[in-house]
């Protein structure tokens, strides 16, 4: 007789155990040769190896469909337990598992929807170190979220830490009401409603309690290191040469980092320059650090939102031309 302990930190112990234990209950039975004990967020057990290895397969079917979909029916925990023939067991595997990044709260897939948004994923698997530079709406961060948490059920990290820079963007924080958190959170409110849609609420604000999941700003990451993480740093072009320096030698062991930005909205003071372009510029030929742009054709927000990126466009453009053509009528002179 052996003896093994499955952990199930990963999902709500109801969503597997079930109201008053039923699916724990359907389990024994499908399994009645094995002593199955639960503990907390731990599954204990004891029986030959050979049913054990049998039940850790069911298992572990069940955990990762309730990872990407959320809570599964008592009739679907059966069909689980009792399809041992391959067509059974393909439908309750992940279809496409390179093609959906994660599994939203209510079951909506989240995937890279246009061809440079699967580059970006398709650059941040193979680099530890990503700039995704692109106008608003073309789903970078949101694309990066996904990955981390993908990451994060996937246990390839062990948490995620998700920055920005506190930059305000025509309003003081001082004049803002409440004490510090309340004037920086609604600068982070995009990365928390990216996180809305992928983890369920409950475990959100455990991941939250527990640290395994940290939104701050980017002040915040001075003198850290940042080890076995996936890390986001949004709105980079609102960091500094010093700060984006900063934020990039935190980055420690078995750690990824994706730094997101438009160089369109820079919102820093006027005798302060960006230091995205700069960082993009400069590590561009270091192996393991890559570079993907994004334009309007990735906007998946709105329709009049690509139209928008587009005028503005247009509007940049033009005046850069009456620019020149004033520099050059001053030299005529």
């Amino acid at each position: 007789m052996t003896e093994t302990i499955i952990n199930l930190e990963t999902v709500n112990p109801i969503d597997f155990f079930g109201v008053n234990n039923n699916k724990l209950d359907l389990l024994k039975k499908k399994f009645p040769l094995l002593k199955i004990l639960s503990r907390g967020t731990q599954l204990k057990l004891s029986g030959a190896p050979e049913q054990i290895a049998e039940a850790k397969e069911k298992i572990n079917l069940i955990v990762s469909y309730i990872e990407r979909n959320g809570p599964l029916s008592e009739n679907y925990f059966d069909q689980i337990l009792g399809g041992d023939d391959a067509e059974t067991i393909d439908h309750f595997q992940e279809r496409n598992p390179n093609e959906v990044l994660v599994f939203g709260p209510n079951g909506k897939s989240v995937r890279a929807r246009t061809a440079n948004q699967k580059k970006l994923v398709q650059e941040a698997e193979k680099n530890d170190i990503l700039f995704a530079i692109g106008p608003a709406g073309t789903g970078k961060t949101y694309t990066a979220v996904a990955l981390a948490v993908r990451a994060l059920k996937n246990k390839q990290v062990k948490k995620i830490i998700l920055t920005r820079p506190a930059v305000e963007a025509g309003e003081s924080l001082g004049f803002l009401p409440g004490d510090l958190k309340e004037k920086i959170d609604p600068y982070l409110r995009p990365l928390y409603d990216a996180l809305d849609d992928m983890i369920p609420a409950d475990k959100l604000g455990y991941y939250m309690t527990t640290r395994t999941i940290e939104i701050a700003p980017l002040a915040y990451m001075r003198g850290r290191t940042l080890d076995n993480a996936f890390i986001i740093l949004d709105e980079a072009q609102n960091a500094t040469d010093l700060q984006l320096k900063m934020f990039l030698t935190r980055i420690g062991a078995n750690a990824k980092a994706i730094i997101t930005g438009d160089m369109t909205q820079v919102d820093l003071p006027r005798n302060q320059t960006s230091g995205l372009q700069t960082a993009v510029r400069i590590l561009q030929n270091i192996p393991g650090i890559s570079h993907i742009e994004l334009d309007e054709e990735d906007v998946v927000r709105h329709r009049l939102v690509k139209a928008i990126i587009k005028a503005y466009h247009k509007e940049h453009e033009h005046q850069e031309e009456r620019r020149e053509h004033r520099e050059y009528l001053r030299k005529e002179r």
